[in-house]
């Protein structure tokens, strides 16, 4: 690979370059405990000896200790869990691992259906061909007869956390012959699991062990993740159990260097609306095309299937005018294709006759190709952990790889293509959710009595607001109180658009012609008037309590619980070239959130002594925006999961106070992250903004694509000006 020709034809979009250097495997014999017919299996596979940290989860597991596998992309992590499953099922189909009558099972857990069934294709088969153990997937598109025998005759079944939640824990009895015999409980990718997402499936897997104790089996659980901060002490909070970590990544790989890439500013499409960056997946196209005539196999990871889509596209159509032999040599891979489509692109990925891939996040989750040479990120993918697990799919033959980030027109990725020495070489985000959310916690103590009787003992294992979550649950009818603990109990149920609004429904334009709020109803007809709508709303925030406060110089941050009231008060109708058409004034009910804030403030007297009276709210706003769009790089969110309000006197602390709060009920650890970590935040924020070679204010930098008020007002360089009041004697980070 020489990625010389187009670092050097595109030297003035990148701003960094990084090299990383190549790095030896230690290895290690295999276990004498292992089963002779698992390793004949795995060396027709090639494996022939483990890498350290492979040997070293290994002894972990055989001893019965729950693990947590945290190393990079490509370093053997399936193997830790495959091999003592694989030992156990094996021996007990020869009958030597039957503990009374319990035959041994395993149960395997993965974020996505396309990655169980992927695990599932890898399993290493005997000497004839033959699989090991009798597995299947189970999921939602399994069909009665495919769930009865996996029920009956499975050993090992692969599945997700939502059909454990749906159909095995209800349905336990069913399934006792699973839950009776399990010896090793796979949770793989588990750094997926955060927020509120990370919370449901905290209180999947205490019921889950809840049930194999109540059958009789105590299964050692395996974590795999991608390198993550404080692996052990998330690992713990997502189990309740206590976990080893193992971290030091022994697996070989290349020489990699690290490509910051900044598309150039290109001007606003219409005069009342902010300058803009060069789309990010054009700008994708042109790298992929370069890369693809170089005959470097690229894979180019975007966020969305269209936009998978349309670089794959931009590539053929570039590269037809040049070579018009390698537009065929270029695809697209995303979820939605048959599992043969996938297979048919992985293996021409594999033997290069397919030199260039655009993906979705389908081939993230661990789906194994190589023989790769590059990897082009559009965007900044959320968190650092999945930035480096994208650019590790490349050189994992040992030979030397490129990665590329392909700045959006973000906050984040703004700051992170400016400030490489931030998070290049820094250590990765802890994984944020929060199992004690009343409002997560409380459904699965129902599901969790619907299952079995819940207990006294039950509640430390749904951790300290369980009791308050049963009380509460037993007053309002849902659990009932009798001597062997507290049972289901099923309630009464009550039941609990706008005309003129343009709606996108998988391509196709409709209009809405009438809109019922109660029953939640819209009524629509195909149509493409010419223009677009959006929302303007209004937002109150009230403070219900406060847990924790912090103060320095005169500043003073937050953390607490408040209500969130939002009112949709109209929409405005805009041609596709940004031009106001007018707005429509609405008449619809508000809505209250309760969830957990941080929120920071300042005396009007230093408010005043940097800024003018007229430009503190463009200042709060512009602050606020920029702020939530750059908390994902410290906790591990998307912005869309975050809301915010900025205010130049707010009723409860009667002065400038700017909220950042968690989009979900209950909140979900994202907010408290940023309290605890709110001296970097605000630093990074108040960067951001004054880094960005905007005048007044752009995507890049303040304007948020989620403001409820039209990016209205703004002041760019008030918010530098008041985040630098903030930040007047903040300890050092």
């Amino acid at each position: 690979m020489e990625p010389d020709r187009v670092l050097t034809r595109y030297a003035d979009r990148i701003l960094h370059l990084h090299e990383v250097p190549a790095r030896d495997a230690v290895v290690e014999p295999w276990p004498e405990w292992v089963d002779p017919r698992v390793r004949t299996a795995f060396a027709a596979q090639g494996v022939t000896h483990l890498w350290a940290h492979q040997a070293e989860a290994l002894a972990h597991v055989h001893a019965g200790r729950h693990v947590v596998v945290s190393t990079g992309t490509a370093s053997g992590k399936s193997l830790t869990y495959q091999v003592p499953a694989l030992d156990a099922l094996v021996r007990g189909r020869a009958g030597d691992a039957i503990r009374g009558h319990r035959a041994p099972t395993a149960l395997y857990l993965a974020p996505t259906k396309a990655l169980a069934a992927d695990q599932l294709r890898r399993l290493p088969r005997d000497e004839d061909g033959a699989p090991l153990v009798r597995a299947t997937t189970v999921d939602g598109d399994s069909s009665l007869d495919e769930r009865s025998w996996a029920r009956d005759h499975a050993q090992l079944v692969l599945t997700n956390p939502d059909t454990v939640h749906h159909t095995l824990l209800p349905g336990h009895e069913r399934w006792a012959r699973l839950f009776a015999g399990l010896r090793i409980v796979v949770v793989d990718e588990c750094h997926h699991y955060r927020g509120v997402f990370g919370a449901h499936v905290a209180h999947v897997l205490r019921r889950l062990l809840r049930v194999c104790a109540h059958h009789g089996s105590q299964p050692v659980v395996v974590l795999s993740s991608a390198t993550v901060s404080e692996p052990e002490a998330s690992a713990r909070r997502l189990t309740g159990l206590d976990v080893v970590a193992v971290t030091d990544d022994a697996s070989p790989h290349g020489p990699r260097t690290i490509a910051l890439w900044e598309p150039p500013l290109v001007g606003a499409a219409h005069p009342s609306q902010p300058p803009s960056r060069r789309s990010a997946g054009r700008e994708a196209a042109d790298v992929l095309t370069d890369l693809v005539l170089d005959r470097t196999r690229t894979l180019v990871f975007s966020r969305s299937r269209r936009g998978a889509e349309s670089i794959a596209r931009g590539a053929q159509e570039r590269l037809g005018e040049v070579a018009p032999e390698l537009p065929a040599r270029v695809a697209t891979y995303r979820g939605g294709y048959l599992p043969e489509e996938r297979r048919a692109l992985e293996d021409r990925l594999r033997s290069g006759d397919l030199l260039g891939l655009a993906a979705t996040n389908a081939l993230e989750l661990g789906v194994d190709v190589s023989g790769l040479d590059a990897v082009v990120s559009v965007g900044f993918p959320g968190t650092r952990a999945a930035f480096w697990q994208q650019v590790g799919r490349a050189g994992r033959d040992g030979q030397p790889s490129l990665g590329v980030l392909v700045a959006r027109d973000e906050p984040i990725d703004t700051f992170l293509v400016h400030h490489p020495d931030a998070w290049l070489g820094a250590p990765v985000e802890a994984t944020v959710f929060d199992p004690d959310n009343p409002y997560v916690l409380g459904p699965h103590l129902a599901a969790a009595a619907q299952e079995l009787p819940l207990t006294e003992a039950d509640l430390a294992l749904f951790g300290p607001r369980a009791r308050e979550g049963v009380d509460a649950l037993e007053a309002a009818g849902w659990l009932r109180r009798r001597t062997a603990g507290w049972f289901w109990s099923t309630p009464a149920m009550a039941r609990a658009s706008r005309a003129g609004a343009v709606y996108v429904h998988q391509g196709q334009v409709h209009v809405v012609d009438e809109y019922d709020v109660e029953e939640g109803v819209a009524v629509v007809h195909a149509e493409d008037p010419g223009w677009s709508t959006s929302a303007r709303s209004t937002t109150e925030v009230s403070i219900v309590s406060t847990r924790r406060t912090r103060r320095w110089g005169a500043t003073t941050v937050h953390l607490g619980e408040v209500d969130v009231t939002s009112q949709v008060v109209s929409f405005s109708r805009r041609r596709h070239d940004g031009s106001l058409v007018g707005e429509e004034p609405l008449d619809l009910p508000s809505r209250t959130l309760r969830t957990v804030a941080t929120w920071w403030t300042l005396p009007p007297d230093v408010v005043e002594r940097v800024l003018e009276r007229t430009d503190v709210p463009g200042a709060a706003h512009a602050a606020e925006h920029a702020a939530i769009g750059l908390l994902p790089l410290f906790a591990t969110c998307d912005r869309w999961d975050l809301g915010g309000l900025s205010t130049a006197v707010h009723a409860d602390t009667g002065t400038l106070t700017i909220f950042v709060h968690d989009g979900h009920p209950g909140g979900a650890g994202f907010a408290e992250r940023g309290y605890e970590v709110v001296e970097r935040w605000l630093r990074v924020t108040r960067a951001t903004i004054d880094d960005c070679e905007c005048r007044d204010g752009c995507p890049s930098c303040v304007v948020s694509p989620k403001c409820g008020n039209f990016n209205e007002p703004l002041d760019k360089a008030g918010a530098v000006r008041l985040l630098d009041a903030l930040l007047d004697g903040a300890p050092d980070a």
